[in-house]
């Protein structure tokens, strides 16, 4: 007899978001004349004192789709992560070459603690973009 995994908040609201990501167009369909994203991410803790990663890498403008979400770093996250797509859009429509800003975590700390401890970890980002 096989066993369905366990369905949780989290899986849930993963499953949820691979589907919304997977739906949408890629960048390079999306925003024909943007021909180079880099992006240069730093996690930090809730009061923004702590950075607990850093990454920098060149997007593949063929494959990533235009919904541009980036998970958050705590494991346990629920109903959490960041969302780039509007900071995108608005950088590309503006032709700026450079954002730079900072997001806070709207989802959970973990399953037990939902509707009572908010995640807020903190996405310090840069975007540079070339057309």
């Amino acid at each position: 007899m096989m066993h369905s995994p366990k369905t949780t908040p989290r899986s849930e609201h993963l499953l949820l978001e691979k589907q919304r990501v997977q739906s949408a167009p890629t960048l390079a369909e999306t925003f024909p004349e943007l021909k180079s994203l880099t992006v240069d991410l730093g996690y930090y803790d809730p009061e923004g004192l702590h950075r607990g990663s850093q990454i920098k890498y060149t997007v593949n403008m063929q494959f990533e789709k235009s919904v541009f979400r980036i998970a958050c770093h705590n494991h346990e996250c629920v109903r959490g992560d960041f969302d780039l797509s509007n900071a995108l859009a608005n950088a590309v429509t503006a032709r700026l070459d450079t954002v730079s800003s900072e997001m806070c975590c709207q989802g959970w700390r973990s399953r037990p603690t939902i509707d009572t401890v908010p995640c807020h970890n903190i996405l310090r980002y840069k975007l540079t973009l070339e057309y």
